[in-house]
């Protein structure tokens, strides 16, 4: 178990550096300069070099990589092009909204998404199960961004009766957690139908094996044999994916985040892109991968000991 874990955290630390290099080389692909668009067409030429120099592009790849890298060892993202303010300091303040909202959400599609699907499978083929397969497939099919102007329209703007914007009053809990309500429903929706379409399958495969069959032959209650025995194996697929989902949700968090106002992450990498700010926009995204990556991480430990059986495979490796 460890050794799988030192090597889950090489690959971590891998697929980290691959992203700088090409967050380092997709500034040289990608049109224009981006010290001409943050200072303006009229900026004199030494203005211009001077900016590069500051962001580090006037150097080579390689010394970028090493200068970035460096400076994430001694605890620094580097500074903001466009306020001068340490970069971990705009992240720091951005980055607990954007989380809050991604593990709402999906504490949000696991309280409804499971119960669906578990209902689904348990009751097969009767008129409930036809609804809750019409509804969790529609689910499945709705873009965040759409379902959160549906809701922003019908909810902030017609009925008037949640917030539309912002995070609420500052030190009012009541009130963020109100603003936090339209916006974890609008990333949720996708991911309820998708849990609760991959539980019913999983259950229903799981009801049909042997070990499910002989529990009910010893005479143990349906409840027991589907609750206990069955239903924790058939979650061991939505464990596994559960950390996708939460990188997947922090990656839907950029464009719900700018639907609702939201001052997280997703705004301010929007923003830092908008004006070319690459010192932002390359920490912003590494620091999201980096959370996608320990999300999978989690996940990946949480199943090994829902099954032991995989942390035994790994252990013969």
């Amino acid at each position: 178990m460890l050794l799988y874990i030192v090597k889950r955290i090489l690959m971590t630390l891998l697929v980290l550096l691959l992203i700088i290099i090409f967050l380092s080389l997709l500034v040289h692909i990608v049109p224009g300069d981006p010290a001409t668009t943050i200072l303006g067409p009229r900026a004199t030429p030494g203005l211009i070099q001077k900016m590069r120099s500051a962001m580090d592009l006037d150097k080579p790849i390689y010394v970028q990589v090493g200068n970035f890298i460096w400076n994430i060892l001694h605890g620094s993202l580097g500074v903001d092009a466009i306020t001068g303010a340490p970069i971990t300091k705009l992240i720091s303040g951005a980055l607990p909204h954007t989380i809050i909202l991604a593990v709402t959400s999906l504490s949000l599609a696991v309280l409804l998404g499971i119960p669906m699907g578990v209902f689904s499978a348990t009751h097969p083929n009767s008129w409930v199960d036809r609804i809750l397969a019409m509804v969790s497939i529609s689910l499945t099919t709705i873009p965040s961004y759409v379902a959160g102007l549906f809701l922003l329209i019908i909810f902030a703007v017609e009925l008037r009766v949640m917030p539309a914007m912002g995070l609420g009053q500052k030190g009012d809990t009541l009130d963020y957690i109100k603003h936090l309500i339209l916006p974890s429903i609008a990333l949720a929706i996708t991911w309820i139908g998708y849990l609760a379409r991959l539980v019913r399958t999983s259950l229903l495969e799981v009801l049909n094996e042997t070990y499910v069959r002989t529990s009910r032959a010893a005479g143990l209650s349906e409840r027991l044999v589907r609750y206990k025995y069955a239903l924790k194996n058939a979650l061991i697929p939505t464990v596994a994916v559960l950390g996708v989902g939460l990188g997947s949700l922090m990656g839907g968090a950029v464009f719900v985040e700018i639907i609702f106002s939201r001052p997280g992450m997703g705004l301010l990498i929007f923003n830092a892109i908008q004006v070319r700010n690459y010192p932002m926009v390359r920490s912003g995204v590494l620091v999201v991968a980096f959370l996608f990556v320990l999300a999978n991480f989690i996940a990946d430990l949480l199943y090994t000991f829902l099954d032991p059986r995989i942390q035994l495979n790994k252990g013969q490796n």
